[in-house]
């Protein structure tokens, strides 16, 4: 039964298997899935062009797929998708594949490193990769092939210069598409996700596409040997990326179970900074915060209660949010020092040092912190039921102007009304 306006639902644990695919996601995979066929269909009669140069394209691809592991940036099959997408000459002699053939040699490049590493493939990213190849392939191949590049661009400066907009009109369409599979699966405010989708532009995704319109340039030159040239630094870049990817996990695992210390010493209930952190990063999130805004915020929110561990006589059910505000500041400043000797990025050390001080003079992540620790602590002083968050909620709302922010409070009840993965309460 679809709830009364108004009503706050409890954050509740969502098992994977029970979680339903959202129509754009599904709709984003069927556009995808559905433009591969059909140009395979306009492919058939006609056959490949260029079967050696497709060939080089699609097993560059390939080996980007090969090397990709998990989630991070995989630059070598993206930037050379793109670059057989911008492709006009090959060694100076003109091509003539068009749209249909790179959307073909692309899917195949990456269905074929997909099963050959014999991992599960992403859904959400192949159909990205798809739709925005294809989007670049339909913005330069049809005009190119109509001789409307060579009258209007030539093969000068300003022909470097239209793949450039090409390239960052493709970025675009990409960080539109991904903002919006996110916000599809995760109910988190689209304008936030992609401010950080558009962010990440500046970084690797700039240097994907201008990899992607060298690589294109250079082999319109020189020939299929500039490929190997610029896969081998792509390669070590992608290898990089995964390195990267592998301390960014073991630092998070260190922190987590630093958070822990506090539950097994019995300072705190069971999964309590857990759910705070996974709270905090939502919040933050609907507040618009900034992805390394949100990893400080959620390291901090995990380490909030590090400083109960100097305390003789434990507070009842680790609730801090009950006490004076005087002791409450002397934990957190005890806190935000014993985050400062593990090495920790100072910022995780200052939100955690001024997370019981007078709202007003706190940072943003500090404020949602206090705000979300203290929902937590009140809705389970109050039990685990419906009347819990409802509860919590209120005594956060009457707080308001003293304690914490009308825009945090209200932040969080929308992310509790939607519903957050959350580990069980203790």
């Amino acid at each position: 039964m679809k709830p009364r306006s108004g009503t706050v639902q409890p954050p509740r644990f969502v098992p994977a298997a029970t979680v339903k695919v959202p129509r754009f996601v599904l709709a984003a995979r069927a556009t995808a899935l559905l433009w591969v066929l059909v140009a395979l269909g306009l492919l058939v009669p006609d056959g490949i062009a260029e079967p050696g140069t497709a060939l080089a394209f699609g097993v560059l691809v390939c080996i980007g797929e090969l090397a990709h592991r998990g989630g991070e940036a995989a630059p070598l099959g993206t930037a050379g998708a793109l670059a057989y997408a911008l492709l006009g000459h090959c060694g100076g002699v003109p091509t003539t594949h068009g749209v249909a053939q790179v959307v073909v040699v692309s899917a195949g490049g990456s269905a074929l490193g997909m099963l050959a590493r014999r991992s599960r493939p992403s859904s959400d990213r192949c159909a990205r990769r798809v739709l925005t190849v294809g989007f670049a392939a339909v913005l330069f191949q049809p005009a190119y092939n109509s001789g409307v590049v060579d009258d209007w661009v030539g093969h000068g400066g300003l022909y470097a210069l239209f793949l450039a907009v090409l390239l960052a009109l493709t970025g675009l369409c990409e960080a539109v598409l991904a903002a919006a599979l996110l916000a599809a699966r995760t109910g988190h405010p689209y304008g936030p996700l992609l401010r950080e989708e558009l962010r990440g532009l500046r970084g690797i995704g700039s240097a994907v596409c201008a990899s992607g319109v060298v690589m294109a340039l250079a082999v319109g030159v020189v020939g299929l040997w500039a490929l190997p040239v610029f896969c081998v630094p792509l390669l070590l870049t992608q290898l990089s990326f995964r390195r990267y990817g592998e301390v960014r996990d073991t630092y998070r695992q260190t922190i987590a179970s630093l958070a822990r210390a506090t539950e097994i010493a019995g300072y705190t209930r069971p999964g309590h900074a857990h759910r705070v952190a996974a709270l905090s990063a939502a919040v933050g999130r609907e507040m618009g915060l900034s992805g390394d805004e949100v990893t400080v915020l959620e390291y901090a929110a995990l380490m909030h209660d590090i400083g109960q561990l100097s305390l003789v006589d434990p507070v009842p059910a680790g609730a801090t949010a009950s006490l004076p505000a005087a002791e409450q500041r002397r934990i957190a400043l005890l806190g935000g020092a014993v985050v400062r000797q593990t090495g920790v990025v100072a910022d995780v050390a200052v939100v955690v040092e001024r997370q019981a001080d007078p709202y007003r003079e706190q940072p943003l992540t500090a404020r949602i912190v206090r705000t979300v620790n203290a929902y937590d602590d009140l809705s389970g002083e109050c039990g685990g039921g419906l009347g819990g968050p409802l509860s919590a909620l209120e005594r956060l709302r009457l707080g308001t102007g003293r304690d914490y922010q009308s825009e945090v409070v209200e932040s969080l009840a929308r992310v509790v009304a939607r519903g957050v993965a959350l580990p069980p309460p203790g």
